[in-house]
C-alpha cells in the first residue's frame, strides 16, 4: 500500500484588504452608485454639487484598481 506524501506549499502571505482587487472594485463601484444617486435627487443642492466630484472619483479608483492582481 503506498501512501501518498504531499509536499508542503508556500504560503503566500495575505494582501492588505486595500490591496485586493475585489474588495477595493466593489467600494469603486459604490462611490459610483452614490455619485449617481447624489446627481438625481432633488432634495439638497451640496450632494448635486459634489455628485461629479464622487462620480468622477469612483471612476478613477474603479480603473486603478482593475490594474491590481487578482
Amino acid at each position: 500500500m503506498t501512501h501518498l506524501m504531499e509536499t508542503p506549499r508556500k504560503l503566500r502571505p495575505k494582501r492588505p484588504f486595500f490591496l485586493r482587487r475585489g474588495p477595493m472594485e466593489n467600494i469603486a463601484t459604490a462611490l459610483i452608485a452614490i455619485g449617481f444617486l447624489m446627481l438625481f435627487q432633488p432634495f439638497l443642492l451640496v450632494l448635486y454639487t459634489y455628485s461629479l466630484v464622487m462620480l468622477l472619483a469612483g471612476t478613477a479608483m474603479f480603473i486603478i484598481v482593475s490594474k491590481f492582481p487578482e
